[in-house]
């Protein structure tokens, strides 16, 4: 069973959700006024359809691989690397193998 609360915990963030088969899932790690963090896990050959967002995104690999298209632009990232997904641009996320992510979002 999941833990509610994870504040003052020791995180492995890569832990603090699970793959589930033919899905994409997320866990709110931070929520707040200014912005929040949440964990995402992606099955293989799942995504995000192309979309924008009125503020830069921060994306960090935490296990597997992904393609991440910026603007046209095709980005293939591996675990312990990240990106800037820049405000107002258009961007998607495809998994190559299951892939989880930490996404931080800051609003101002």
């Amino acid at each position: 069973m999941e833990k509610a609360d994870i504040r003052s915990d020791i995180l492995n963030l890569a832990q603090v959700i699970d793959y589930q088969a033919g899905s994409v899932v997320s866990r709110e790690i931070v929520k707040g006024k200014t912005g929040g963090v949440t964990v995402f896990a992606f099955d293989e050959g799942e995504g995000l359809s192309e979309h924008t967002a009125p503020f830069d995104a921060l994306v960090q690999v935490l296990d597997g691989e992904v393609e991440v298209m910026i603007s046209g632009r095709l980005l293939r990232l591996e675990e312990g690397e990240s990106v800037i997904m820049p405000a107002d641009q258009p961007h998607s996320l495809k998994a190559l193998k299951r892939f989880k992510m930490l996404l931080t979002l800051i609003k101002s």
